[in-house]
């Protein structure tokens, strides 16, 4: 039997200096560079028209601002479940540095000492979406790149180290067309390998369950 779900809608926070030099940004709460608030500013854009059920953001101030800008910040509520992947001794590193230590440290296999692990974050996830497809209409999620990956990955009942190789682009979304709503489990696993990637920005999923 086909379970119908929402459309959600997965908004990255715009950019932050982390961003820039490529540290991981768990916990730590930094702004938007003025060019992360010209983003998310073009956010309100794309969604111009689109109405939402719920809206809901990480607490962090890059997530928080980004809403803002968007033009959802009276309306958004704010879910701690939501909140970026806890580095704990990684954050602020850089992958590099990482690796020289650990060649073969891998995120979303291995977490993070001090941190969390990918089954703790997936936890998360798993409540977040829980809350998801609780809504009756579209949701709009805002809130960091590792997270919203283990996010899209437990929303198709993979494992949260499913999506550890692809990226998301700022203001992706998570959204159905007709032609993809009867996809089989094989061909969504091969839809999100395509999809989430920087280049794409776009990402669409089903809004049927059915399997």
């Amino acid at each position: 039997m086909s379970e119908v779900l929402p459309i959600v809608y997965l908004a990255r926070h715009g950019e932050t200096a982390w961003t820039l030099s490529g540290q991981h940004t768990g916990l730590t709460d930094l702004p938007l560079t003025e060019r992360g608030e010209r983003n998310a500013r073009r956010l309100e854009e794309r969604l111009r028209g689109v109405t939402f059920a719920k809206v809901f953001t990480s607490p962090l101030q890059r997530a928080t601002r980004t809403c803002e800008l968007a033009g959802f910040g009276a309306v958004a509520e704010i879910d701690r479940d939501l909140l970026e992947w806890n580095y704990g001794e990684y954050e602020g590193c850089l992958t590099a540095d990482i690796h020289r230590e650990r060649p073969d440290w891998q995120l979303f296999r291995d977490g993070c000492p001090g941190g969390e692990s990918p089954k703790e974050v997936g936890t998360r996830a798993d409540r977040a979406v829980k809350r998801t497809r609780g809504v009756k209409g579209d949701v709009l999620l805002f809130s960091s790149g590792h997270f919203l990956r283990v996010f899209a990955a437990r929303w198709l009942g993979l494992d949260a180290a499913f999506d550890g190789a692809n990226g998301l682009a700022v203001a992706s979304r998570l959204a159905p067309s007709s032609e993809q709503a009867n996809f089989s489990s094989a061909d969504i696993v091969s839809l999100i390998g395509k999809c989430l990637t920087p280049e794409t920005g776009e990402v669409f999923l089903p809004n049927t369950k059915n399997y």
